[in-house]
């Protein structure tokens, strides 16, 4: 039996937030409590995943038998001591001291995981429980090369990205019954939501993850352009790379604008639900105008926005949260600059690739 979370419990989540996720910090409070509490704590199990993934020192087969264990705790069928435990051993020595805090304490965040709505705590096990199988999914396969192509870029970010939209629509869902009769498309849009969330983060952190000898791009965009993507160095990649970046670009706009009609039909009367969504909708298309405008960038602090534009994008969006009309005026001024690809929704689902594999 799972022990019911403390008071303990409950600050350390709050606290620990803003050590882990400055972009998190900031939105998910904007949620009613209800679902602050929820999302919180979805993105705390995230995150402890993610560090799972993108530790260098692990091997394939620890990441592995760690993940396993990890949906395990998570599904009230193992020891969140013993996990966590197992994990801290086995980090990197570069680990940041909060993201050890966290798994240090993954029994505070899985008491409170049990400790959820019903339908809340279920969204969350099928959440990270598909991440986990897609994350090792690809971990066989990273390289310098990047991914085959845009197929297989969009599998790698619904691993990582759209199984969260699919989770949140499922707690905005139950939040919110009056939503029940749009969840199919919601759902879908979800998941376009989410991947251009993460195609924005992938361009921008493209150096860092080169350094590390990974790339998550599309070789056949590039070559495409004559442009081999094991072959590219920050600063000196040409004209070339450049104009298959713009196309993702584009392509991450499109999905962007696919998160402005899943944000337009959350209800008028949930402004903290809709903030939620519109800050870091807003941050992602700064993100995406800084690497269009610059796109021979070579680390991802030259195209990190700055503390002015995020409070800009913050203030805009409160202001007009409730209005559908200006929102929509306010993206087009936000995107003039950018070519949109439009993104078709019903996104090709991949959900049965997922449940058809072994972690």
């Amino acid at each position: 039996m799972v022990n019911a979370p403390t008071l303990e419990d409950e600050y350390f989540q709050k606290d620990i937030l803003f050590g882990v996720s400055r972009t998190f910090a900031l939105t998910i409070p904007q949620l009613p409590p209800i679902l602050e509490r929820a999302v919180g704590n979805a993105y705390l199990l995230c995150r402890i995943q993610d560090t799972i993934e993108d530790d260098p020192d692990l091997s394939l087969e620890i990441k592995s038998d760690l993940s396993r264990q990890f949906v395990r705790v998570i599904a009230s069928d193992g020891d969140a001591q013993l996990f966590s435990e197992a994990l801290v051993k086995n980090l990197s020595v570069d680990t940041p001291r909060d993201e050890l805090k966290l798994i240090e304490s993954t029994d505070k965040v899985t008491r409170i995981t049990h400790d959820l709505k019903p339908e809340q705590k279920d969204a969350i096990i099928k959440c990270v429980t598909k991440m986990a199988k897609g994350m090792m999914m690809y971990q066989g396969h990273e390289s310098s090369e990047g991914l085959l192509d845009q197929d297989e870029m969009d599998q790698y970010c619904y691993f990582v990205a759209g199984v969260v939209g699919e989770m949140l629509t499922h707690i905005f869902c139950d939040y919110c019954p009056e939503l029940s009769d749009k969840k199919n498309y919601l759902l879908q849009l979800s998941v376009s939501f989410g991947q251009g969330l993460q195609m924005t983060n992938i361009l921008k952190d493209i150096w860092t993850d080169k350094e590390r000898g990974v790339c998550w791009l599309p070789q056949q965009t590039f070559l495409n352009y004559n442009v081999e993507l094991s072959k590219v160095i920050p600063g000196e990649e040409g004209t070339q790379f450049e104009l298959g970046l713009q196309d993702l670009v584009a392509l991450a706009a499109g999905h962007l604008k696919n998160a402005l009609k899943f944000t337009l039909m959350l209800p008028r009367n949930q402004p903290g639900i809709r903030r939620f969504c519109l800050w870091a909708l807003g941050m992602a298309i700064l993100t995406l105008v800084k690497i269009n405008k610059n796109p021979s960038f070579k680390s991802g602090s030259e195209v990190k926005i700055s503390r002015r534009w995020v409070t800009a994008t913050i203030g805009a969006t409160s202001f007009l949260s409730r209005s559908n009309q200006y929102l929509n005026i306010l993206f087009k001024l936000g995107t003039k600059s950018l070519r949109v690809t439009p993104v078709t929704v019903p996104i090709r689902s991949i959900s049965d690739l997922v449940d058809s594999q072994d972690t």
